[in-house]
């Protein structure tokens, strides 16, 4: 009796440890390669601009070959793709021009957009060519618009992705910061380098806030960009290019691949 007892004790254990286990790996999977269909969304940072191989038939929107959508379609092969992304999107372009694909059997949805409602590159722009007093202050032009009016529009955006797409785990990527600080390097000065990198976080926090009020996840990508900023010596992120301006501050082929990719591996 008492055999049988440990022997019953034994295979319960067992089969828990069998089930944990299978479960782990499903959750794992459901993670890696959701059922359903894939749809990336957004402006620049999703649809590659700086990468490179721009596929033609995208015009002037500048969806890239080598974008972190498309390598994730290549490595996990979802159901169905659809890359809706364009460069220079706000909110109301997402609203107005992305979200067809979205449907109750998407099962993934990735999204950027919120820098160009924000002013990114007007930011840029007077910091690069002005003083640090006035880069200064368009930053803090910025951050209120952050604080005022960025998170409505931003629900906007994820209410409407939620209703046309409501069976799918939904990433929000944010975007990294821009600047290695505390070392020479050439171009902006650290002000104006710490200023802008405050920015991005500030930005980023908004986002994530509105993200996870939605039940969305929200994708770090400073993490992944950590020690590959502009002035690292090996950044993943161009500096200004007076030969293609509109590829400057954006990330190059190997920050999609190292930074975006893995961003949206470890929260999908």
């Amino acid at each position: 009796m008492r055999r049988s007892r440990l022997v019953v004790f034994a295979s319960s254990l067992l089969l828990a440890a069998v089930t944990a286990l299978t479960g782990a790996t499903a959750a794992h999977a459901s993670r890696v390669a959701p059922n359903g269909g894939y749809v990336a969304l957004g402006d620049s940072y999703s649809s590659g601009v700086g990468a490179g191989s721009y596929v033609s038939s995208s015009g002037s929107c500048k969806r890239s070959g080598k974008a972190f959508p498309y390598l994730w379609n290549a490595a996990h092969s979802p159901s169905s793709f659809a890359f809706t992304a364009c460069s220079g999107a706000r909110t109301g372009d997402v609203l107005a021009g992305q979200l067809g694909p979205l449907n109750a059997s998407t099962g993934l949805v990735s999204v950027t957009v919120g820098g160009n409602d924000a002013g990114f590159a007007d930011v840029m722009t007077t910091c690069v060519t002005s003083s640090d007093s006035t880069c200064v202050a368009r930053i803090d032009t910025a951050r209120a618009y952050v604080d005022s009016t960025l998170p409505g529009k931003l629900d906007s955006v994820y209410s409407a992705i939620r209703n046309k797409a409501p069976n799918a785990r939904v990433v929000v990527l944010g975007y990294p910061r821009f600047y290695k600080l505390g070392t020479a390097c050439l171009g902006l000065s650290e002000t104006k380098r710490a200023a802008i990198n405050k920015a991005a976080d500030h930005l980023d926090a908004a986002i994530a806030r509105r993200a996870a009020a939605h039940g969305f996840v929200f994708g770090d990508v400073r993490t992944s960009f950590a020690g590959h900023e502009i002035c690292s010596g090996g950044s993943w992120l161009h500096s200004v290019n007076w030969l293609n301006i509109g590829e400057s501050y954006h990330p190059t082929a190997s920050g999609q691949s190292g930074g975006y990719l893995p961003a949206l591996g470890s929260a999908a």
